[in-house]
């Protein structure tokens, strides 16, 4: 008789170095390690928990095969298909995102931007996997990423969400909720989790005092700093930050997105910043898309994107922009209401308008 899932021995995982490519300090981080539990062996080279695939990016914290690939990626939702839903005319299916493709590279930082409802928060969330695609595929380091997922590549990319507080659980101290982590997926040996979680803190810029706070007890920017060491304590090789400057004040956003951008920079991170914000996506950000109705209307580097904006939706948003000193030659504003996701026109979504 097989033994249950949960008295299944586990095999041991090696810890990864935090420190940047390059580093010094960095030999003998990774390699052949001490064993994580008495009893057990020395770990080399790569131990993963699903079946190994050829092509599977190397345990190194950035390889350098590391690229995500996106390629004609689609997520539909049903609506109301009662026969009451029919007879109001609410029945059918909305296109969330439509065939979005595009790549990020080790290192570098693309910014989604567009107005509410054009698919930018569901297409990275389709990328991390909290929601199935109809169609079209992941990919990272030229491994696909399923809608089941091993728990190896589950680490590779993580989520910074919108609000620091319902993205927190407010009985739980940074303490617990670094640790649930780092022990459910056996990041570190047991002994070695209490550091781990300070040392967490200690990049997330959070003095070690808040290690025990209540997250009512902590201002909305330390509460999205322990979302960002969160999403650090698996130690991902794709960083998507979703909105997570939208709920702080301008003050607390300039340092959290100097924190990202330094983190990014440090650890070779690939950002994939979602936002409607287009002062904070030219900040943090060296390739952008614009979306439009679940579609891209245009992709470009950023600096080049917000000084030769090239799509009429893009010079609109630029224009609707606030600054301190407004263009001689105003762009005109954009007329008509924001078409509906049930009746996306054929061609340029944005021609009726």
């Amino acid at each position: 008789m097989p033994l249950p899932r949960s008295l299944r021995p586990r095999a041991p995982r090696m810890r990864r170095s935090l420190l940047p490519p390059g580093c010094d300090q960095r030999r003998g981080c990774v390699g052949v390690h001490p064993p994580t539990r008495p009893g057990r062996g020395a770990m080399s080279g790569d131990m993963v928990d699903g079946p190994v695939v050829d092509g599977t990016p190397g345990d190194g914290p950035r390889g350098a095969e590391g690229t995500l690939e996106v390629e004609r990626l689609s997520v539909r939702f049903q609506v109301d298909n009662s026969w009451i839903g029919r007879i109001r005319g609410r029945s059918g299916e909305i296109t969330a995102v439509d065939d979005v493709s595009f790549t990020l590279q080790r290192g570098a930082s693309l910014g989604i931007v567009g107005e509410s409802g054009c698919g930018k928060s569901t297409m990275a969330r389709a990328v991390v996997g909290l929601v199935k695609p109809d169609s079209g595929d992941i990919r990272y380091g030229g491994v696909r990423l399923g809608a089941k997922r091993s728990r190896r590549q589950r680490r590779l990319i993580q989520m910074v969400f919108q609000d620091p507080g319902s993205s927190l659980n407010p009985s739980m101290t940074p303490r617990r909720v670094l640790s649930e982590l780092l022990r459910v997926h056996d990041m570190v040996p047991a002994g070695d989790i209490g550091d781990r979680c300070e040392e967490l803190l200690d990049l997330v810029e959070l003095p070690r005092r808040l290690i025990d706070a209540r997250p009512r007890h902590l201002s909305g920017g330390q509460r999205q700093r322990i979302g960002i060491a969160r999403a650090l304590a698996l130690e991902p090789e794709v960083l998507i930050a979703d909105e997570s400057v939208a709920a702080l004040d301008v003050s607390v956003q300039a340092s959290v997105l100097n924190l990202l951008a330094d983190l990014r920079r440090r650890l070779g991170l690939m950002l994939l910043f979602v936002s409607h914000d287009l002062a904070v996506i030219r900040h943090v950000s060296d390739e952008v898309i614009v979306m439009y109705l679940g579609g891209i209307v245009e992709h470009s580097p950023a600096a080049q994107l917000f000084d030769v904006p090239r799509h009429p939706y893009t010079k609109a948003l630029l224009a609707s922009a606030p600054r301190l000193k407004q263009p001689t030659a105003a762009e005109p504003p954009i007329v008509g209401e924001p078409l509906s996701v049930l009746s996306v026109p054929a061609g340029c979504r944005f021609e009726p308008r």
